[in-house]
Parts: C-alpha cells; sequence; structure tokens
C-alpha cells in the first residue's frame, strides 16, 4: 500500500535508518494528517492496536467490544525528527486528559494511547508525560489518562481509511487541542 500524498510505503520494510511510533489520539482521520504535515515524518498509515480481536475491521471497533484503539503509524527519519519532537506532536494536538473521548467522539476507540516497541520508547513516552502533566494541571486540565503499553501487532485499517483528510479534505475531523506545549530538546 502506498501513501495517498507522498506515494511511500505505508507498510514494512522502511528503509534503513527509520524508526516508528504507534500512537492514538482520537479520530485517526486527523491525528494522522497531525503527523504527515511534520517535517522528518517519512510516511503514515492509520490501523487499529490495543485490543483482543485477530482481525479487526472499523465497524467492529465502533461496537467497543475488540478494546482496539484507533491508531496512527507513523514512519519518521530520527535524524530530522527525535522521537522526542515526534511525542512533542502527539501531546500537542490532542487532549489526553479526557479518558475514552476526545471531544464529540466517545468510545474506548478515541482513548489516548502510546503503544511502545522497546524500552527506550517507554522511557521517552514516560518523560514526556511527566513533563506535560504539571503544565496541564497549571492550566486546568485533569490528570493524563494516556495509556502507555507495550506494542502488538497493528492492524492497517481499510484503504478508505488511510490518508483520508487528504481524500476528504471537509470531512470531519474531532480531534482537539489543549494550548499547552510540551517541550521538547529537554530530556536527557
Amino acid at each position: 500500500m502506498m501513501h495517498f500524498l507522498n506515494g511511500r510505503s505505508i507498510v514494512s520494510p522502511f528503509p534503513d535508518g527509520m524508526e516508528t511510533l504507534v500512537v492514538g489520539m482520537g479520530c485517526f482521520w486527523g491525528a494522522e494528517q497531525r503527523f504527515w504535515e511534520t517535517s522528518g515524518v517519512w510516511s503514515t498509515a492509520v490501523g487499529y492496536t490495543g485490543g483482543t480481536s485477530p482481525a479487526p475491521g472499523y465497524r467492529e471497533v465502533c461496537t467497543g467490544v475488540t478494546g482496539h484503539a484507533e491508531a496512527v503509524l507513523v514512519v519518521f527519519d530520527p535524524l530530522e525528527l527525535t522521537l522526542e519532537g515526534a511525542l512533542g506532536v502527539f501531546w500537542n494536538n490532542h487532549d489526553p486528559t479526557q479518558g475514552m473521548r476526545q471531544g464529540n467522539d466517545v468510545g474506548t476507540q478515541y482513548r489516548s494511547c502510546i503503544f511502545v516497541a522497546d524500552e527506550a520508547q517507554l522511557a521517552t513516552a514516560v518523560a514526556t508525560r511527566d513533563v506535560m502533566e504539571p503544565l496541564l494541571a497549571d492550566a486546568g486540565f485533569g490528570p493524563i489518562t494516556t495509556q502507555i503499553s507495550a506494542l502488538g501487532t497493528f492492524h492497517y485499517a481499510e484503504e478508505y481509511h488511510q490518508q483520508y483528510l487528504a481524500k476528504n479534505p471537509t470531512g470531519y475531523c474531532g480531534l482537539g487541542e489543549t494550548g499547552v506545549t510540551c517541550p521538547t530538546g529537554v530530556l536527557s
């Protein structure tokens, strides 16, 4: 499968040196757009992960019984965009304090989540969360509800969901920002 905008592959193998990150920020259409617009991102794809169904589809995920989240696979060049920077895009572009929702989109599939591939990603995800939590509290938000867990299988969403907002520029996106910016370059 090829990316609708840049013609690059959205499935591995990816070029040498590329890294991947899988996150859920609510509706995957808007979340994917935030990343494909980010400098250093090589490719993106949407899919489902974090649940129990072995072959989830959109209608099944929307029932809430699968436990899967709508997620974005981000393929990025760490020489142009660090993992910390990619996580900054995650924190800056949704409200991680809403539990099982983002705005009017309600359900387990819309939860805030980071699915880590290894211990280094886990450490960076936790560190950026720990930087964001007091900033959000100072701005009047509740505690962060973001799930941080190991990445299982990433199930690619149906083709019509891939780069949906590029194909349907007037499509709905319930993603909302908090106005709080995650500082980057502060982790050692």
